[in-house]
């Protein structure tokens, strides 16, 4: 018994030192991965908000002040900053053509003053999720003093009303009736865009989301409504005009918004209000084409529609509204044979979101420019995003408020035939096709897409099938490529891109003229040479389309173009869409706070609260 018992004794005195040593691998192993996460973590957080992190070390903007005893047209002069060798570079609006500039701007490359009524950049595809409290306000708000904070940049907070194109200065209107003339060598104009009205009257009864403010009095609106209605004192026919939500227009904005509200009832609302309630709620869709979506691939119009059917909304297209009453809508529908039919609906919300129009600072600017700006909608842009009719190329314009103009490539019918095939000849063969292709859209880039598509289908256009090109034949082409050239959309990534393009752009100058004295010489010789220079200088603007994302109501859609398109029907689909906003962020700051916003409304629901 005794030589068991310090057998047993033994083993566990050689076990201890085993479990010790297993022990402190284990502990170190765990602060090994706990560290390397740790670091991993941080190393990509100050990577994704380097530029805000490195911005607190730079020192504070320098105080604006006026040019002592000078007016001009009966109005002071701002003394922007203005450091030797560098370019006073002007930036108007907090859009995301302006941001984007920004946000690609090299520290020390010009003198930057920014100038927009509103402070702040608004993550503008998150705004009908702001409506319903899924998001909430300063989630997708960062302020424009952050963001210029790396460049050095000043800020004022006006509203652009007029421009002395000669004297290259804005004339700017502070709050009140305070206004003064800020000078520029360059000028960025980036201040969106307003609704259209298509002849509608009673636009007052409406809402628009467009600003923060919009967001805030939809979501204000929407809880009034379901408050009065459930109300005892308020008649049944009341009621169901209160929760008659009208949406005119079929656009992503218009879809997403009547999509957030929709999940808005069904997930939150459902809980607090009665069922009788719940049950008069009604969604309408107002759309002037033959489908909604329609800017996107067919196959996602159609799919958008059934999922809309499926919540219980009404689309309604081919239909124009006419007016906006108080508390009622008129609209007509369009037949397939012609004739129209007038409708009358009750209506207690109506939102706008139809196309967009000249704002009037972009109005006044084109008004100075008639013989060139001809465009009712937007300020025509050269393939360098210069405003055309300003000579030094010296003022750009880019997002709602511009829209690049496009080569009509049939005008140069004649000139690209002789370029395209031998002299002697008056066919040209595949060959020589190919070298056309590859020389016309080096010179044409935003045509390239359509122009390698052409080769691709030379048999389909050599209608002889001779394996050669005709002058007929080649003006068919033509016109294909001609027709297939339209405006870019007015989406986010447009104008982000744009921004990108001519913020490196921008650096690109600054760079070349600090080094290169024979080429600021040139450039110095005349307005017109000036334009060449940098023309060469710095390539056109080549729009790239990453897809367009829709949110439909527990189901998304994407558009990749060329007939690619994504549809979802489930939870994933919805934080897909989510998390592709997540990476859009300006900020380290805003993507935190969506992701706490986030979670915080699936582990709570949104708020209901009328503030």
């Amino acid at each position: 018994m005794s030589q068991r018992r310090d057998g047993a004794a033994a083993m566990t005195t050689q076990a201890e030192p085993e479990t010790g040593r297993e022990g402190r691998r284990g502990f170190t192993r765990t602060l090994a991965y706990w560290t390397i996460g740790t670091g991993t973590l941080a190393a990509t957080l100050y990577h994704v908000g380097k530029d805000e992190i490195e911005a607190f070390d730079t020192e504070p903007p320098q105080e604006l002040t006026l040019v002592p005893d000078t007016l001009h047209n009966g109005h002071p002069i701002v003394q922007t900053p203005h450091t030797e060798g560098r370019e006073r570079l002007v930036v108007l609006g907090s859009g995301w053509g302006a941001v984007s500039t920004l946000k690609a701007l090299e520290c020390d490359a010009y003198d930057v003053t920014v100038i927009s009524p509103d402070n702040y950049f608004i993550f503008t595809p998150l705004l009908p999720s702001v409506t319903v409290g899924t998001v909430e306000f300063r989630s997708v708000l960062e302020a424009i003093r952050r963001i210029i904070k790396r460049t050095r940049g000043s800020y004022i907070e006006a509203a652009a009303v007029d421009i002395d194109l000669e004297r290259k200065m804005v004339l700017v209107k502070q709050t009140g009736e305070e206004m003064a003339w800020v000078p520029y060598d360059r000028l960025v104009v980036g201040v969106g865009a307003q609704s259209i009205t298509h002849g509608a009257t009673g636009l007052e009864f409406c809402h628009k989301l467009k600003t923060i403010n919009d967001a805030r009095s939809i979501r204000q609106h929407i809880m009034a409504n379901f408050e009065k209605a459930v109300r005892p004192t308020t008649p049944l026919e009341e009621k169901q005009r209160l929760l008659t939500f009208v949406v005119c227009g079929g656009g992503p904005t218009g879809c997403e918004f009547a999509a957030e509200l929709y999940d808005f009832l069904t997930e939150d609302l459902k809980h607090y209000f009665p069922k009788a309630v719940q049950k008069m709620v009604k969604v309408v869709i107002v759309q002037s084409q033959d489908h909604i979506l329609n800017m996107m691939d067919s196959v996602i119009s159609e799919f958008a529609e059934r999922e809309f059917a499926r919540h219980h909304m009404t689309v309604i297209t081919n239909s124009r509204v006419q007016s906006i009453g108080e508390t009622s809508l008129k609209y007509s529908t369009k037949h397939a044979d012609g004739s129209e039919t007038e409708h009358e609906i009750p209506q207690g919300f109506v939102l706008w979101s139809t196309g967009l129009s000249l704002a009037p600072f972009t109005k006044l600017l084109c008004d100075k420019l008639p013989n060139v700006q001809k465009n009712q909608h937007a300020i025509t842009v050269d393939e360098h995003l210069r405003v055309k009719g300003v000579a030094d190329g010296s003022v750009y314009a880019l997002g709602d408020c511009a829209t690049v103009e496009y080569p009509h490539l049939l005008n140069h019918i004649t000139e690209l035939f002789d370029s395209a095939h031998h002299a002697g000849s008056t066919e040209i063969t595949r060959a020589e096709f190919h070298v056309f292709i590859k020389e016309t859209a080096a010179k044409y880039p935003n045509a390239a897409g359509h122009l390698h598509s052409l080769e691709r289908d030379f048999d389909v256009f050599d209608t002889d099938h001779n394996g050669c090109i005709s002058i007929d034949e080649f003006e068919h082409m033509l016109e294909y490529v001609d027709s297939k050239l339209t405006a870019l959309p007015a989406l986010a990534q447009v104008a982000s891109q744009e921004g990108v393009y001519l913020g490196h752009g921008l650096n690109h100058l600054a760079a070349t003229y600090a080094s290169d004295e024979d080429t600021r010489l040139r450039a110095e010789a005349s307005p017109e040479a000036r334009r060449g220079v940098e023309a060469h200088a710095v390539g056109p603007f080549m729009y790239h389309h990453r897809g367009t994302l829709a949110y439909l109501g527990r189901a998304a859609a994407a558009d990749f173009g060329d007939g690619r398109a994504f549809r979802g029907s489930n939870l994933a689909a919805k934080y897909l869409w989510r998390s592709v906003y997540w990476s859009q962020q300006v900020s380290l700051r805003t993507r935190l706070l969506l992701a706490m916003d986030w979670l915080k409304e699936l582990l709570f629901g949104r708020d209901i609260s009328k503030f």
